[in-house]
């Protein structure tokens, strides 16, 4: 009738106008899409760690299944009023497969909001009936463990609870580690034992589930109770990991965006009654517009607000429609059901105690519709964003990548996967994304995780004391500074393992200095022998000429005459070459190893390092050795002005590019470091005006003991069988020299218990040497490393699995992180000390760098870089490589000593002499 389409269209202007906040334009959700992504970007930073809304929590995770995983595993699923046991065997090979036996426990109101105790002892229980269910009790099996709630993960197994989620409030548990709180209670039961391997999120589970079908597979999305996101991220953008190579799996914990009111222009008053009257008001905004758990009370919100405007049920309120809880999500999906008629509605509606008209069915269903819209637009806006980073993060123009789905809301509902997949397109339109459903929910992706992480995990605890925390390293950075203190002061140097020699080079060039000069380099197996033309036409520029000569074995294993009787010949060659045989040209010798000086054209050699040996040399003036060699030939006559260590070169050498270079670094065969310190500080020097570069030579650190809590049965190993036992402890922890050395060792251990090779070990990989530091930065090549990790061991008469390649290329990540990580911590203690000296609260400086291992190894540059700026974050560093070697670098000393000389301005390289304590005194010069 007229009257009734009247009430009709009313009715309909009042539903509109409830309803229109629902209805999201294309452009609010591309804000939605951008505000998402700003999100995920600002919680993988640094400097966000404690304040972003979207968490981004690392998950240790670092790969997806593939097709190698087998064994037997225990996984468990807690996420909801209902928890899962699993027992899974998986195959590999071609007849792979996946097995799983599974039993459901109810988790009671009562033990989810209880205390922490109560709840993991129930848990304890359910797996106890499980074990005895299987008959596997006595069996201490690998466990996954997934835990569907916000935790910060220092590793694969160990979670930290941030915030329960979910309905869940059980007290003492935020905060903690949930590993260890399960671990406490399979302690207090005290009836069978787990090897908890793994702690993950449910959205991690599911995307190894699916992974496990679809090797493109990189992101996992649950829609269900809860709403999150999981994805694998570049490790070069999580600023909160160490290391920049390879993948890590990122728990977005994305419920919580909005948290920050940076989506409250699209929340409604519903969703705002539903947030005041929930658990944890404030939080999870995002999850309580987009998931399961809140759908229904969102509908049953509006359900009310349209009946006291008389819109719905009469206008009356029933007591029922006044309980919390009584619309279910499950209702909304059968309401919206395509092929349920309104009569079907109506009994739904009355089973819940709601006396409906045909009327009242069709706008309950439509705001169901609205509602469950919406949360699929929202989810589709913020899934846009991460397919739009991943896009990016690889450099694509067109990306086709799997998202693994689990969870209620996206299985049941009728229409939710559709329109969530609908706005994906929409707003990510050039990713091609694929929706994967999880048919066998996260249990299986946990255990799948446990098997990847099984044999790492192992060889984690095998090298457990290889990984040293920042706690550790600051604490490393601390004893060297007092090592620094102790070998500059005339008291203690004698007895100071780091013996911080003065190495009278008073200042960097400044440009003016020209001339033509000679350049030895000795240091290693080769020997370099340069010649340096430095011209002041317009402008300083340098020319060199080089030849490399080879060191034989024996000569640096015999007699020190022998040994420059080479050195000699090896000049006399290369003047020859170049016709200068009638000059007497100065000249600059770097010599790599330990010397005490008392003026710069002097050096003795306190002790060989890098496997020299040669005899009647340690003691010795090294610049009068090779004089009397020079003399012995007669053939030509050189000018020796200054013999300097290769650090020092370095940083002369990198001090012509930038002169705020004032430190010297050399990671390669050796490692060693200078720097520019106070005089007022070096007590073996006397004077206190101006700056003297100070030659660490902490190669020696630790040789007094200090060092013996961080090395491992590996590195004792390493040093017993060296030229040189108990000296250059250091060293031997961290250079190229003994990098390959010591992985051996430690792959030939893991052979003989059975954690590699099935076992086998062959002769190559028992042969000292085989496994070289050029094979450890082959195997860490990002792309290729797993490729060259299986040439390598099948040269050494392994027949690797892929398993073995992926643990050998982990092993070698942890000795190699090491070396970075305790360079860094020396660097930053020498860092710290140029910061006092000068008083400032910010240092800025340059690092001139050299070595093989730090030009050659994939990562070792960025780790060191990255380490040495998180623990000395008042530094601004800069690391310049020095392309052009120590040995230009021994000619820009000889440079400028030779302008002071001819010009007679003699204060930057004063003539000393050692008085009767060891200590020198400055010549007058007036």
């Amino acid at each position: 009738c007229p009257k009734s389409s009247i009430l009709l269209a009313a009715q309909r202007r009042r539903l509109d106008a409830a309803l229109a906040p629902f209805l999201l334009a294309p452009d609010t959700l591309r804000e939605v899409r951008d505000k998402m992504r700003a999100e995920l970007e600002y919680g993988l930073k640094r400097e966000a760690q404690g304040k972003a809304t979207v968490k981004m929590l690392p998950t240790y995770v670092c790969g997806t299944p593939d097709g190698t995983e087998k064994g037997k595993f225990l996984a468990l699923d807690l996420g909801g009023t209902n928890f899962r046991v699993l027992l899974v065997k998986i195959k590999s090979g071609r007849k792979r497969s996946v097995q799983m036996y599974n039993k459901i426990f109810a988790i009671p109101l009562e033990i989810m909001q209880g205390t922490g105790e109560e709840l993991f002892d129930h848990i304890v229980q359910c797996i106890a009936e499980f074990l005895e269910y299987m008959g596997i009790k006595g069996a201490c099996l690998p466990l996954g463990f997934t835990f569907s709630f916000p935790c910060r993960q220092a590793s694969i197994d160990k979670g930290t609870l941030v915030g329960w989620t979910k309905g869940f409030k059980a007290t003492d548990c935020e905060g903690e580690d949930v590993v260890d709180m399960l671990r406490e209670a399979i302690r207090r039961r005290n009836e069978f034992d787990l090897d908890i391997v793994a702690v993950v999120n449910d959205t991690v589970g599911t995307m190894m589930t699916c992974g496990y079908e679809d090797p493109n597979c990189e992101i996992g999305l649950i829609a269900g109770t809860g709403s999150n996101v999981c994805y694998m991220e570049d490790m070069k953008n999580i600023e909160i990991v160490e290391g920049n190579e390879g993948k890590m799996c990122i728990n977005t914990e994305w419920g919580a965006f909005g948290d920050n009111g940076c989506i409250d222009h699209i929340r409604t008053k519903y969703d705002r009654e539903v947030d005041e009257g929930s658990l944890n008001p404030g939080k999870q905004r995002y999850e309580k517009m987009t998931s399961g758990m809140y759908l229904g009370e969102i509908v049953r919100q509006i359900l009310i607000d349209l009946t006291k405007q008389g819109l719905l049920f009469r206008g009356h309120i029933s007591e029922s429609l006044r309980k919390r809880g009584i619309f279910e999500t499950k209702f909304l999906s059968q309401i919206e059901s395509d092929r349920l008629a309104l009569l079907q509605v109506r009994r739904i509606l009355q089973q819940l105690g709601l006396d409906s008209t045909c009327e009242d069915s069709i706008i309950v269903k439509e705001v169901c519709g609205v509602v469950s819209r919406r949360a699929a637009r929202l989810c589709g806006a913020g899934l846009a964003a991460i397919v739009e980073k991943k896009r990016e993060n690889r450099g694509v123009e067109h990306l086709q990548i799997t998202v693994g789905v689990d969870g209620t809301l996206y299985k049941l509902h009728p229409h939710f996967s559709t329109v969530l997949r609908e706005t994906v397109k929409e707003l990510a339109p050039q990713c091609d994304v694929t929706f994967l459903l999880s048919e066998d929910g996260s249990g299986k992706g946990a255990a799948l995780i446990t098997a990847v992480a099984k044999r790492l995990h192992n060889i984690d605890k095998y090298l457990y004391a290889m990984r040293l925390s920042d706690e550790t390293l600051l604490d490393v950075m601390a004893r060297f500074r007092r090592e620094m203190k102790n070998g500059l002061s005339r008291d203690f140097n004698p007895t100071a393992a780091v013996k911080m020699l003065p190495t009278f080079v008073r200042s960097i060039p400044d440009g003016s200095e020209k001339g033509d000069f000679i350049a030895l380099d000795l240091g290693g197996s080769y020997f370099r022998i340069l010649r340096v033309k430095v011209s002041h036409e317009k402008k300083q520029t340098v020319q060199m000429e080089s030849e490399i000569y080879n060191t034989p074995e024996d000569i640096m294993h015999g007699s020190g005459t022998r040994l420059f009787d080479h050195v000699a010949e090896c000049l006399g060659d290369f003047m020859e070459k170049q016709q200068i045989k009638d000059k007497k040209l100065p000249v600059g010798f770097t010599f790599s190893f330990p010397c005490r000086q008392t003026k710069l054209d002097e050096g003795i050699l306190i002790t060989w390092t890098k496997r020299f040996k040669a005899s009647g040399v340690e003691g010795a003036d090294v610049v009068k050795l090779l004089n009397k060699a020079i003399k012995k030939r007669g053939d030509y006559d050189a000018d020796i002005m200054a013999v300097v260590n290769d650090t020092v070169g370095t940083m002369m050498t990198c001090g012509f590019d930038d002169q705020r270079c004032e430190v010297g670094l050399i990671i390669g065969t050796g490692t060693n470091a200078c720097y520019m310190e106070e005089m007022r500080h070096i007590d073996l020097v006397e004077g206190d005006e101006g700056r003297m570069c100070i030659n660490t030579e902490w190669g020696a650190f630790g040789d007094d003991g200090s060092l013996e809590d961080i090395r491992t049965e590996f590195d004792r190993e390493i040093d017993r069988g060296s030229l040189n036992p108990g000296k250059q402890l250091f060293e031997k922890m961290v250079s190229g020299l003994y990098m390959g050395e010591l992985v051996r060792l430690i792959l030939v251990k893991m052979a003989k218990e059975g954690l590699l090779f099935e076992g086998r070990i062959t002769p190559e990989l028992l042969t000292k040497g085989k496994f070289e530091t050029k094979h450890v930065s082959a195997i860490e090549k990002s792309k290729e490393g797993l490729n060259k990790a299986k040439e390598i061991l099948t040269r050494l008469g392994v027949e690797p699995s892929h398993e073995d390649c992926i643990a050998v290329q982990h092993v070698c990540t942890i000795v190699s992180f090491r070396s970075a990580n305790l360079v860094a911590s020396t660097l930053g203690a020498i860092l710290n000390q140029l910061r006092d000296n000068k008083g400032v609260g910010r240092l800025r400086t340059t690092v001139g760098v050299d070595g093989s291992l730090y030009k050659m190894h994939p990562q070792y540059a960025r780790r060191l870089h990255k380490t040495t700026r998180r623990l000395v974050p008042d530094s601004e560093v800069r690391f310049l490589l020095s392309e052009s070697g120590s040995g230009k670098g021994a000619a820009m000393v000889t440079a400028v000593a030779y302008r002071r000389t001819s010009s007679s301005w003699l204060h930057l390289f004063l003539p000393l002499q050692a008085d009767q304590s060891g200590c020198c005194k400055f010549l007058s010069v007036f």
